[in-house]
């Protein structure tokens, strides 16, 4: 089967290709009564959409959002929302020599191992095209969860790595990187433009922080909150690694180093350090969530790489097109949108067993 659908309480299917007319979301299971319009999800579709400066993909896509249903007089009904974005920018002439070629680091091999079958303008539904609608429906989850606040930036790219003690939170809007750290941000611009201006690309590391979620979100075994973060995170396009709290620097560290040691607090516990990533058991702990995302370098590049065709014939590939140089920068906003989506359903599983 193609699953296309995310979520248990509050669930989205997503819809459509790259080079489509459209592609679209349904969000069901969203709480009734909740102030909801298009003003409402078009900023963080703009955060993300392309096309926006010389460090992303030359698509000009507007975004714009259209609710088809589910909200009555402003307010969620409680009944599916129906989410649409036409597509306006598409070039599938840029992908009629790869129709009998796979790019390697691409879908296009996998996808016709599957299926038999491919639409390979722009890779069909493994294009990052598709995360449009993750962050449409992520703002839907940021309206039912408002007690949340969710910040993604970059964290690093192609193995260059911000100083936490530069840590700017104002910085993350001044510049094209989500970066936190000025200096890291200037070092990044030259990066990046060097891979760009080679046909190359880069890798990144996206860091996310939820802070605001209360102690007991989760579930002890198959519904654990790290467990579902990090299956949300991996679904989305080119990301190749999830961290939770320390992560694997968490393997390097004693067992009293890693203990988040706890003390009494006029408002529940006290906690003198956050390894864990503020999920304990696969449940909340009241600390902040944080999870890293590893996003690998952006596959279609102008380099000519060794392939086989359809028919299991060596060629080359030199891939055409407009791509992002480093696609973990335009990711940072998808990361935000599946740790809303990931968080507000929990938060109504919660409610649902507990209340």
């Amino acid at each position: 089967m193609s699953w296309n659908t995310f979520g248990r309480v509050l669930r989205f299917t997503t819809w459509g290709e790259s080079h489509g007319p459209a592609i679209g979301a349904v969000v069901d299971g969203c709480p009734p009564g909740i102030e909801l319009s298009e003003s409402d999800i078009q900023p963080f579709l703009d955060a993300r959409k392309p096309g926006q400066n010389k460090f992303t993909t030359q698509r000009k896509e507007p975004d714009e959002v259209r609710i088809l249903s589910g909200v009555f007089e402003g307010k969620t009904t409680g009944t599916s929302l129906s989410l649409l974005i036409e597509n306006k920018d598409q070039r599938s002439k840029d992908y009629s020599e790869i129709a009998n070629t796979y790019r390697p680091g691409h879908a296009d091999y996998a996808y016709d191992a599957k299926y038999g079958f491919r639409d390979y303008r722009g890779g069909g539904r493994s294009s990052a095209r598709e995360t449009a609608m993750r962050v449409a429906a992520g703002a839907v989850a940021r309206k039912a969860m408002p007690e949340v606040a969710i910040l993604a930036y970059v964290a690093e790219i192609g193995g260059d790595r911000i100083d936490p003690a530069n840590f700017d939170r104002e910085e993350i809007a001044r510049n094209p990187f989500w970066c936190p750290d000025a200096q890291a941000a200037e070092r990044w611009e030259a990066l990046v433009d060097e891979a760009r201006k080679a046909g190359s690309s880069l890798g990144a590391v996206v860091e996310c922080v939820a802070t605001g979620v209360p102690a007991g979100w989760g579930a002890p075994v198959y519904a654990k909150l790290d467990s579902d973060l990090a299956a949300g995170m991996m679904s989305i396009n080119a990301v190749k690694g999830v961290e939770i709290g320390d992560g694997f620097d968490a393997a390097r560290l004693t067992g009293e180093q890693n203990a988040d040691a706890m003390s009494p607090g006029e408002n529940g516990p006290e906690f003198a350090a956050n390894h864990a990533g503020g999920i304990a058991g696969g449940i909340s702990t009241g600390q902040p969530v944080v999870c890293r995302v590893a996003f690998k370098p952006t596959s279609s590049i102008l380099t000519p790489v060794a392939s086989i065709d359809r028919q299991g014939e060596a060629t080359e590939v030199r891939t055409k097109g407009r791509h992002d140089p480093c696609v973990g920068i335009r990711g940072t906003p998808v990361v935000e949108a599946m740790m809303a989506l990931v968080l507000a359903d929990h938060k109504l599983l919660h409610r649902a067993q507990c209340g």
